[in-house]
């Protein structure tokens, strides 16, 4: 048990944050919010039976909301942050430049670039997370989601990786080389095999599955179909990149003879079990169609900022009732996978297309926590209401970074502060991050150790491509 007492504030979606209440967890539930909540002592209901009494939190100066959610990642790209070659390049030319170093992943770099990227989530406040992995090198010889699993696992984040796909190589009229792609009865099997083996689709699991073709020039339209398929016969989600640059529209006009999402729609792969990232490049009645399916959308904003790629009409989305999560997206077109950054960035994003008013801090923190949530089909984590899975952010406001914001504390995350470490994060009712730390990570090396791996196998990859 865990009870939060005297909080700041406490984030509420629907209506005024509340100020000054405790919230209590017991066992992986919220299950009461209010003034003075009694301390519970533990349960002696059952004779033999002793629980330790409940954890007490002082969140007198803490701010608490719903962990964040990123629904769209790509955790391997960590490990080739800040190329100097495609620092200032487009998607197109910096995915061909990359595959040739990525074509180096192997298992240590999978354990590694998953530990980071999702202790990095962690200590943002991100409590769910997916990743996109469609990298499968043919001497890959370990089983890679096992790998991943395992990560998060140790962590103790809430994980619905996908299973990633590309057929499509240069060959063929696509982007990597052909050591990274795979036959597609292959995908298909490999993919029916993670399902049966990792999906739990209990409405707290920690663990989930998503079948992931990359996007419309990397798999052929044929695996596309199958896949949704395939998705559908388990009841798993559905996931690709789709509409981010320009160049892809062209691209699927000129190969399919038609535009991203009429491919999409054609191959059955649209519905509320469906969310594509990006979606930069949608037209009025594509926004109808994804607000009558409900399919979701994965906004990017620091990833569409730094490749140039655009921005995504979020505001358009929510307000035709499209649903839209939040996303750090590869952190080699990111640089970073901080999630509360990521939240202002939206924010601050949609300013610039819209004006002053374009996205509300209220609607920033929604798609970033509820939002993503319902996306990712986990339908009672995303808020902190009685009943909710106890997946917690909170937030150390009493610093000079905040000093003159605390008249909105929750807004005051947003526009204030540079330090977007959260003070303690609660996932399924367990303490995972205390006083910034990832305790999982801690338990088997610490953050430094960890950057010295990274740093080291991301030496490796580039040896092997050539490139030092």
């Amino acid at each position: 048990m865990i009870l939060l007492q005297n909080c700041l504030r406490v984030l509420q979606h629907g209506g005024p944050d509340l100020e000054g209440v405790d919230v209590l967890v017991e066992g992986n539930r919220i299950t009461r919010i209010g003034r003075e909540l009694p301390v519970p002592d533990g349960d002696r209901s059952q004779p033999g039976k002793t629980e330790a009494a409940a954890r007490i939190v002082d969140a007198r100066t803490l701010v608490v909301t719903p962990g964040l959610v990123n629904t769209h990642h790509h955790f391997y790209q960590t490990l080739t942050r800040n190329l100097p070659a495609v620092q200032d390049a487009k998607l197109f030319d910096w995915l061909v430049y990359l595959y040739e170093v990525w074509k180096g992943v192997d298992e240590e770099a999978v354990r590694v670039s998953s530990l980071l990227a999702m202790s990095e989530l962690l200590r943002t406040g991100c409590t769910t997370t997916t990743d996109h992995h469609y990298l499968y090198p043919r001497d890959f010889e370990d089983d890679l989601p096992a790998i991943q699993f395992a990560a998060a696992s140790e962590l103790g984040i809430r994980f619905a990786p996908t299973r990633g796909s590309m057929s499509r190589s240069k060959k063929d009229g696509g982007l990597p080389p052909d050591s990274v792609v795979q036959d597609e009865d292959l995908i298909l099997r490999h993919s029916e095999d993670t399902i049966k083996r990792f999906n739990d689709p209990s409405p707290g699991s920690m663990r989930r599955v998503a079948l992931a073709p990359c996007s419309p020039f990397s798999v052929s339209e044929g695996l596309m179909k199958r896949s949704a398929a395939l998705a559908r016969k388990y009841g798993v989600r559905l996931h690709t990149h789709l509409a981010e640059t320009a160049d892809e529209n062209d691209f699927c006009v000129q190969v399919y003879g038609r535009r991203p999402l009429k491919l999409m729609e054609d191959c059955d792969f649209v519905g509320s079990d469906v969310w594509y990232a990006h979606g930069i490049f949608f037209e009025d009645d594509e926004l109808e169609l994804l607000a009558r399916t409900k399919t979701g959308v994965a906004h990017c904003p620091s990833s569409n900022m730094r490749l140039g790629s655009g921005i995504c009409r979020v505001r358009d989305m929510i307000d035709r009732g499209v649903p839209v999560g939040l996303a750090v997206d590869g952190s080699a077109s990111n640089d970073s996978s901080d999630m509360l950054g990521e939240a202002r960035q939206a924010l601050l994003l949609q300013r610039v297309r819209y004006g002053s008013a374009g996205l509300r801090a209220k609607e920033a923190w929604r798609i970033a926590t509820e939002g993503g949530a319902r996306i990712l089909g986990w339908e009672q984590a995303g808020s902190i209401t009685e009943g909710a899975l106890a997946d917690i952010a909170l937030w150390r406001v009493d610093g000079p970074a905040y000093a003159g914001s605390l008249s909105d504390p929750t807004a005051a995350l947003l526009f204030c502060g540079y330090d977007h470490r959260a003070e303690m994060v609660i996932v399924n009712g367990k303490i995972v991050v205390e006083g910034g730390r990832v305790l999982g990570l801690d338990r088997s090396f610490d953050e430094d150790r960890l950057a010295l791996e990274a740093n080291l196998v991301a030496k490796s990859l580039l040896k092997k491509a050539g490139l030092s």
